[in-house]
């Protein structure tokens, strides 16, 4: 498969720092992944993904994209990324059209902007002031502005952050579908139920170094329980029960209570990708 960036021992300070804030990261990134970039405020991901976005160029180590060097590339990398940034920035007193428009003109190549827009939900309103939308609305304008140019790579910052569940779920699938075409979308977000649902692979960051990096599933398994909880019905009371997967299909005491009991729910002592967070990140209390 193709590596879309390759990152090596990528390093970073801020002029007034006394401390890297990126310090000596690796990785790679397939061609058609969704990767999650993750970790607490502070930890060094926003200002990777500025550096990927070639916001910031004076950085060491090596970056490649497409196997070419990133500092070589001028501003026709832009029209091959579209960045969706967590505060979304619009001009307030145009129409929802007007911005699209302007920020269209920008690039060599279009989407269409009218169809995206009512995918948003936001056909009804696309020709009301910008000022007058909500902060979901604003939310869902900026998404559709990453998507203007056609972009074959993705960088989004908190996609679904104040958005209801229906909204929430348009942004997922768009991702989703956009990922389908075979590109690459890179994700920052502290909604470990986005993670879950959209990314191939997450990268951990934790003051400035990568902590973990795998996919959700093999996440949940490293630190994960392996066995099962069942809540089962007992003299009109609920019981709770678990058992370790080892074995299970020969565990009598299973065996009888699955046969004999009103059964509620059957739980996998898997981890949450929020426990999982909060562990690999190095959070003091959890520590």
């Amino acid at each position: 498969m193709k590596h879309v960036f390759e990152v090596k021992n990528l390093r970073f300070k801020y002029p007034k720092s006394n401390e890297e804030t990126i310090k000596g990261v690796s990785f790679s990134v397939e061609e058609g992944k969704i990767i999650g970039l993750l970790g607490p405020s502070g930890a060094g991901k926003s200002t990777t993904q500025k550096i990927l976005i070639k916001l910031i160029n004076d950085y060491e180590g090596e970056i490649l994209y497409n196997g070419k060097n990133l500092k070589s590339y001028n501003k026709a990398f832009y029209e091959e990324v579209g960045v969706g940034f967590e505060m979304p920035v619009h001009f307030n007193k145009l129409t929802a059209v007007q911005n699209l428009k302007y920020f269209s003109s920008l690039y060599k190549k279009n989407i269409d902007y009218i169809e995206l827009l009512k995918k948003l939900n936001l056909g009804d309103d696309m020709n009301k002031e910008v000022g007058q939308f909500s902060k979901g609305m604003k939310v869902r304008l900026n998404f559709a502005r990453a998507l203007l140019n056609d972009p074959k790579v993705l960088f989004l910052d908190e996609p679904t952050a104040g958005l209801d569940p229906t909204n929430a779920r348009i942004i997922k699938d768009l991702i989703l579908d956009f990922k389908s075409k075979g590109n690459t979308v890179f994700i920052t977000t502290h909604l470990m139920g986005d993670v879950e649902q959209l990314c191939d692979e997450v990268i951990f960051i934790r003051k400035g170094e990568i902590t973990e990096k795998s996919t959700p599933r093999d996440l949940k398994l490293k630190y994960g329980t392996k066995e099962v909880m069942l809540e089962y019905q007992n003299n009109s009371k609920i019981e709770k029960k678990n058992f370790l997967m080892e074995g299970l299909g020969n565990n009598q005491d299973f065996l009888n209570l699955i046969k004999n009991v009103e059964l509620e729910t059957i739980h996998s002592g898997e981890t949450s990708l929020e426990d999982i967070f909060i562990k690999v990140t190095g959070d003091s209390k959890y520590e």
